[in-house]
């Protein structure tokens, strides 16, 4: 069935269209949407699969050190980990020099979940990049990765 509606790009105003910024937001919103639909149906959330990353990726934290990594609030943070804990995606322990110290790392189970998650990451990523070809998305991902560095370097500068 073919549809008469307009392409959703033609209902907006082109000023807006012609704004790299709110087409970067509108892009954003959509893939996140749709992961995180993705996530929900396995009782996930966004957090869950960036604590799980960021343990993957640099091995065992305190959890102090996630909270300024992952830019997340400390009380958010203990509660994804405790989530994390009680299916068996990760472990906590106390520090024996310091007892207020609380050292996270993946598990097993975890790993494998994650690899789970990064599979349907990328699914959503190929759906919302479809557009693209190979080479268009490795420079869309070069780009996206400066001007990422950039807003790092800006924040760090004020």
């Amino acid at each position: 069935m073919v549809s008469d509606a307009p392409p959703p790009h033609q209902d907006l105003p082109p000023t807006l269209l012609d704004l790299s910024t709110y087409l970067l937001s509108k892009v954003g919103k959509a893939s996140r949407t749709r992961l995180t639909e993705r996530l929900a149906q396995r009782g996930l959330r966004l957090w869950d699969m960036a604590v799980l990353a960021a343990l993957a990726d640099f091995g065992p934290q305190a959890q102090r050190d996630l909270v300024g990594r992952l830019g997340i609030d400390p009380s958010d943070l203990a509660k994804v980990a405790d989530q994390l804990a009680a299916a068996g995606y990760v472990e906590r322990a106390r520090d024996a020099a310091d007892r207020r110290r609380v050292s996270v790392s993946v598990t097993a189970a975890g790993r494998a979940l994650l690899a789970e998650l990064d599979q349907q990451a990328r699914e959503v990523q190929d759906e919302v990049l479809a557009p693209l070809d190979a080479g268009e998305r490795e420079v869309l991902q070069s780009l996206l990765l400066r001007v990422h560095a950039g807003l790092g370097e800006r924040r760090g500068a004020v």
